[in-house]
């Protein structure tokens, strides 16, 4: 191991353009590994906070800067007019004032601590490598810019963005229905079902390898009892996942009723009243601004207004007046319960952890050294009214639709601690399919109002892990790594949204003589799916083509099924390309 000492400089920093200032510090070691992952040493959490922050700079300090950027509403001064898209979703979402009303209220202690010395790491390398600096304005970086990056991040794994980009595209009057989402595998195995007596985890996740909240992985040791090694993301302050001597754990996205969207009841006569009840209430107008960079260092301003109802952000568009209401914005918590789950030695802990109810969503797949194994399908979901359908545009003129700060506890959620099976497993499929069917969570009625994926909705990867994880009585390493890197689809094909997949793969060629190869080639596939199986490009571009068909015609719902005439388009389409490349 490659072993690099640095001496670190904590600058006080009084604007952005002072010069450093500060006392030494020598007591942060970071060491890189063989594949350069920084193992970061130091006698407090805080320290190596700020070594985290200085290694993620070294190594990606663009898409740091870029994402610190959007979520200050910069990004349109170093991107031009893509990045000014991302300043105004931000601005429209209203993560700035979320954090700025939450943060001296909600950030405190140790945590506020560790918060603000990773913050100090980044505002100092920014200070000694000028040149690598975007933009000059841009810093410093506050701990508020940073927690605004984890809502975004929230946003965007809970799929709560998608409403709001329906109402700004015009087809909210849509019911709403979630696009496919893309998430991660992870499986726990008891030592009751391993040949060896130990207990085995696999993180699986599919982060995406460059661009904000892409894989970075980090390991983070102090002598205040942190030590855990995993994956985070340019701008993560700890561990978003991974394992420490204790525990470990994995992240899946999961699917349920994270965002609400209303249709308001405005005033015949006046404009900007809508009703509330017997009342009518006038919209806040909002107006923002941001920079759009031209050419060198030309940049002009442009300003947009959106509007505020009880509910959130409101648009006006030729559909109607619509505003939206999602979970994320309620609790600015995340980043410290990821941080004292990094910290937890046992489940007790862990579990403490989570009644911080700071993540938003994401399901959570657990291990420890005494043989918990647990799954969880968490979520911040507020009680609502189980009158009202609240997969579709909800009538925004009624308390009755107005959801407070009252959240469904824990221990009500879909949830499997130690089952009898000897594992549990998620991968994004229902979490009423988490381990054998004896021990499954029940799904009750309460899931009409939290909108988790119901029972029997599984897919491609849910299916094959049913089908390898039965072969087992017991199982040795060796048969853990063959099912973490299994790359083969199961005999029966399925997804949440087209349950009858599986339709693609039996058509008669007979009977479509122009793509009868093609048909054949599908019929008599071993369901591979490595990089020499022409037969996998294919399924994938098939299926590919043939979901984009649906989509355009807004037939993609939960459950939902396909036609002949889709997989013919579908494979018609994949063909072509292939032939044609």
């Amino acid at each position: 191991m490659r072993t690099i000492y640095f001496s670190f400089l904590v600058l006080l920093l009084f604007g952005c353009c002072s010069n450093p200032e500060g006392e030494e510090l020598t007591n942060i070691i970071i060491a890189r590994d063989v594949w350069g992952v920084p193992h970061i040493m130091a006698k407090t959490d805080a320290e190596v906070a700020y070594g985290l922050a200085w290694v993620e700079c070294e190594d990606d300090f663009v898409t740091l800067q870029e994402l610190m950027a959007a979520c200050k509403g910069m990004l349109g001064e170093i991107k031009g007019k893509e990045g000014l898209v991302a300043d105004f979703g931000i601005k429209f979402m209203g993560l700035q004032e979320i954090v700025a009303k939450k943060y001296d209220k909600d950030v405190t202690g140790k945590f506020k601590t560790y918060l603000e010395s990773f913050v100090a790491g980044i505002n100092a390398y920014a200070s000694l490598h000028p040149k690598e600096v975007l933009l000059s304005d841009l810093f410093p970086i506050t701990g508020q810019d940073i927690i605004v990056g984890y809502l975004l991040g929230n946003l965007e794994v809970s799929h709560a963005g998608q409403d709001l980009a329906k109402i700004m595209d015009g087809t909210i009057i849509k019911d709403l229905q979630s696009d496919i989402p893309k998430g991660s595998n992870a499986f726990a195995i008891s030592k009751r079902k391993t040949t060896d007596g130990k207990t085995y985890l696999a993180i699986n996740s599919h982060q995406p390898l460059e661009g904000w909240y892409s894989w970075y992985e980090a390991h983070l040791i102090s002598e205040e009892g942190m030590n855990i090694l995993g994956g985070t993301f340019a701008g993560g302050i700890c561990i978003f996942h991974g394992a420490n001597e204790n525990l470990g754990w994995a992240h899946t996205v999961n699917h349920a009723d994270f965002s609400d969207v209303y249709k308001l009841e405005m005033h015949p006569e006046k404009e900007n009243l809508y009703r509330f009840d017997d009342e009518w209430l006038e919209l806040k107008e909002k107006n923002y601004k941001s920079w759009l960079k031209l050419v060198g260092p030309i940049k002009i301003p442009i300003k947009k207004t959106i509007y505020e109802s009880k509910y959130g952000p409101t648009f006006k568009t030729d559909d109607g007046v619509f505003a939206w209401r999602f979970v994320v914005g309620k609790s600015i918590k995340m980043a410290e319960q990821w941080y004292e789950m990094n910290k937890a030695t046992n489940f007790d802990q862990f579990k403490k952890a989570l009644e911080i109810r700071g993540l938003a969503s994401l399901n959570i797949i657990y291990a420890d050294k005494e043989d918990n194994i647990y799954f969880l399908s968490n979520g911040r979901l507020p009680v609502r009214n189980p009158d009202y359908s609240w997969n579709k545009v909800l009538p925004g003129n009624t308390s009755e639709t107005f959801w407070n700060e009252e959240i469904i506890p824990l221990d009500s959620l879909p949830q499997v601690l130690n089952p009898p099976s000897g594992w549990v497993f998620n991968t994004n499929n229902t979490p009423f399919s988490a381990t054998d069917s004896l021990s499954n969570s029940i799904e009750t009625v309460l899931n009409k109002t939290m909108g988790y994926q119901s029972k029997g909705l599984e897919n491609n990867r849910s299916t094959r892990f049913l089908e390898l994880i039965s072969q087992y009585d017991s199982l040795n390493y060796s048969d853990f790594k063959r099912i973490k890197y299994d790359s083969q689809y199961p005999s029966v094909m399925t997804t949440r949204t087209a349950i009858n997949l599986e339709m693609m793969m039996q058509l008669n060629p007979n009977e479509y003589p122009e793509i009868a190869d093609a048909i054949q080639l599908l019929n008599t596939w071993n369901r591979k799916s490595d990089v020499k199986n022409k037969t996998a490009a294919l399924y994938i571009l098939s299926w590919m083509h043939l979901n984009k068909k649906r989509k355009a015609e807004h037939r993609i719902t939960t459950g939902g099924t396909i036609t002949i005439e889709d997989c013919i388009y579908g494979i018609t389409k994949a063909k072509e390309e292939l032939l044609a490349n």
